[in-house]
């Protein structure tokens, strides 16, 4: 065995299968059967024997072969399927439905779309291109049908006026045209009965020459053709099936002729001949009878009506007929041993599936054992026939009361098992309308595993029933999933919009200026906005947060710079202004004339008025400098703002001059005196406070001026700096 499956020898293999030495090699060869031609034939072979699991070996493997051919050809259906309704959309006009059909096709193509061979997939991808031109045409016809209506409106007005006009001169020819066709529709109704007439006439002449020639009278069929000359003769033309017909019997007419113008001799001894032949032939028994029929249905053809038949070639004929008929008779011989037989085994049949229905606890029955009898009895009775009917037919009745009874209590329990599914699928759909989604699958997955449990159903009711059952099922999880999708699009909408809060925040942390403080109180906006959208997608939830934090602190940044940049040019707008009330009051000391300086004090408040933003008490300071100048001392003012200088030094601790060391030196005494020790920081409201003081000096010229300035500034600079 080992040896012919190495060598894929099938028919060895299938001869191992019958006349194996032990049933594990029947076994073992039955399963390496692949072939179903040789499965179907070992089947027969084996069926009816000793060795009950070689059959079922061969018979589940047909099963399983039959099946795996129906799936792959369900598939390939499915594809051709899917394939052909995406050709046949292609080649459809537009229509309303035609974009939402493309989607559904599309959809079925793509679920098969890979077991498909590549050749296919490139010809369905041209038919949707197609289809999607179509839907793109449509488009484009639309488009032109505004300006075609336009043009058809225009046209409108002039074609009704043109129907109008025209309307008169139509009544007119109309009437006038009734009359005629009144007249013209008699006329042709005469000719059509003559016609008719004279059809059923010659139609009559023809069935009588028909009626002569298969008698065999040519001369009667002769006769009546003549007549039907003579018919046509003044007759109309003849539709065509009867000129056909009279075409058709002239052929008959002119065979029977020439046949019988021969003698029939040479035929008979032809038919005689291969009669004879026939005795040595070795045709099959059915086909052999059939064939010595055929020759005598053409001996008695032969003589009919064709001269006297010879009794020694009918003799001869006919023993040559009984001699070759032989085979053929004790073929019949041995059918009817077969058709014996075949009731033999068919009473057994019918004793085994009686004692089955006796035997059988139908308090408790098993269907599924029920089912197989019945099916597996009503194939083997099938098989067992021909049977001789006049004495199968008590056996057929009792074999069908048997069958029926056995049907009708398999159907009753068909029916409970019915009425139970309908009820499973009635509890599906009404799963449908609960609120609780998961409760609703739960349910589901407990009506699924009752369906499990349900009884034997025939095969066409349980595909319906299942599929109901399956499309309610579906819906219940499809709903499920609706409910999940839309809370996913939730979290992903409050994704989105958090994006843009953030986006929101780094354009406005962006921003410089008036436009910056404009969105002061924004901030408050944003973040209520933020904590109003609830949930984020959890991959996304501590990024998007960390994100809208940290905008917030850049906008708070920016805000803090903007007014400390503010402040800033507060203070520069005081120092400008104070350099104007400094030129103005020098003037003045200088005794310059009134007009000189009123240039220089309108110049100051002009200065003053132009700024936005004013240092605490800046103002003030400014105003009273505008004030007749109380103090002439130009060199004492001078000393002043450098020993201004020197406590903005000494709090930034930024380097003396040289020149200016001896001040700072006894300022510095007099201020460890005071402070006991103590060191000193950068103090911002002393630098302000100082620079108060600067503002309210005296004037200075402007050679010490300037310098003097710079110093003060870069010690304000730096203290910014060092306190920031």
């Amino acid at each position: 065995m080992r040896a012919a499956m190495d060598a894929r020898d099938v028919q060895a293999v299938a001869r191992l299968v019958v006349a194996g030495t032990s049933t594990k090699i029947r076994q073992a060869a039955a399963g390496a059967i692949e072939d179903p031609d040789v499965l179907r034939q070992l089947i027969r072979d084996v069926r009816g024997g000793n060795d009950k699991n070689v059959y079922k070996v061969l018979t589940a493997k047909r099963d399983a072969l039959l099946e795996q051919a129906r799936e792959l050809e369900q598939l390939r259906a499915r594809i051709d399927e899917a394939a052909g309704a995406l050709e046949r959309h292609s080649q459809r006009p537009y229509d309303a439905l035609f974009s939402q059909r493309l989607d559904q096709f599309e959809s079925r193509w793509q679920a098969v779309a890979e077991q498909a061979d590549p050749e296919l997939r490139g010809r369905v991808r041209q038919w949707v291109d197609r289809s999607r031109e179509t839907v793109a045409g449509h488009l484009r016809q639309i488009a032109a049908q505004a300006s075609r209506e336009q043009a058809a409106a225009d046209a409108a007005a002039q074609a009704r006026r043109l129907r109008e006009e025209q309307a008169q001169a139509t009544a007119a020819a109309a009437a006038e045209q009734a009359r005629l066709a009144g007249e013209q529709n008699r006329a042709l109704t005469e000719q059509q009965q003559a016609e008719q007439q004279a059809a059923r006439q010659i139609g009559e002449l023809i069935r009588k020459a028909r009626a002569a020639l298969s008698d065999g009278s040519t001369s009667r069929a002769a006769g009546v053709r003549r007549t039907i000359a003579e018919k046509l003769a003044g007759a109309p033309p003849l539709p065509a099936n009867l000129a056909g017909q009279i075409e058709s019997l002239d052929k008959q007419l002119d065979a029977l002729k020439d046949w019988k113008s021969f003698s029939v001799t040479p035929k008979r001894a032809e038919l005689i001949q291969e009669m004879e032949l026939l005795v040595e032939a070795t045709l099959d028994p059915l086909a052999l009878a059939d064939r010595i029929k055929s020759l005598q249905d053409e001996w008695r053809t032969l003589s009919k009506g064709a001269g006297e038949a010879l009794e020694a070639d009918w003799q001869r004929f006919q023993q040559a007929a009984q001699r070759a008929y032989q085979p053929c008779k004790e073929y019949f011989a041995a059918q009817a041993l077969v058709r014996e037989d075949n009731l033999k085994r068919r009473d057994a049949l019918l004793a085994e599936l009686t004692a089955f229905e006796a035997g059988h606890n139908w308090e408790q029955a098993d269907w599924r054992a029920v089912i197989k009898a019945l099916r597996e009895t009503k194939a083997e009775w099938r098989n067992c026939s021909p049977v001789d009917r006049q004495a199968g037919k008590q056996q057929q009745e009792a074999f069908a009361a048997l069958t029926e009874r056995l049907q009708g209590r398999l159907d009753a329990e068909y029916a409970r098992n019915v009425k139970q599914k309908e009820s499973l699928i009635e509890r599906t759909r009404q799963l449908l309308a609960s609120d609780d989604s998961r409760k609703a699958i739960d349910a589901v997955k407990q009506l699924q595993q009752q369906w499990q449990t349900v009884g034997p159903v025939p095969r066409e009711v349980d595909q319906r029933l299942w599929g109901d059952f399956r499309q309610h099922c579906d819906a219940v999880f499809q709903k499920r999933q609706q409910e999940s999708d839309a809370y996913t699009a939730g979290l992903e909408n409050n994704k989105t919009q958090a994006l843009a809060l953030c986006e929101r925040l780094d354009q406005i942390a962006a921003l410089e200026g008036a436009e910056l403080l404009a969105q002061a109180g924004a901030m408050a906006e944003l973040r209520s906005a933020f904590e109003a959208l609830g949930e984020f997608p959890r991959a996304d939830t501590r990024e998007l947060r960390n994100r809208f934090d940290q905008g917030l602190d850049r906008c708070k940044e920016s805000f803090a710079r903007q007014r400390a940049r503010d402040v800033e040019r507060g203070w520069d707008d005081l120092f400008e202004a104070a350099n104007h009330v400094r030129a103005y009051r020098l003037a003045a000391t200088r005794g310059l004339d009134t007009a000189q300086l009123d240039i220089l004090k309108n110049t100051a408040e002009a200065c003053i008025g132009s700024a936005q933003r004013w240092p605490k008490g800046g103002l003030d300071a400014v105003k009273k400098g505008l004030a007749p100048e109380r103090s002439t001392d130009l060199a004492a003012n001078e000393v002043a703002l450098k020993m201004l200088c020197i406590q903005a030094e000494i709090l930034t601790e930024t380097p003396t001059p040289p020149e200016d060391q001896p001040l700072r030196r006894e300022y510095q005494l007099q201020r460890l005196a005071q402070s006991m020790g103590q060191g000193l920081r950068v103090d911002e409201t002393r630098l302000d406070t100082l620079a108060i003081e600067w503002v309210s000096a005296g004037p200075v010229e402007d050679l010490a001026y300037e310098p003097l300035l710079q110093r003060f500034r870069r010690c304000r600079e730096r203290g910014n700096f060092r306190g920031a």
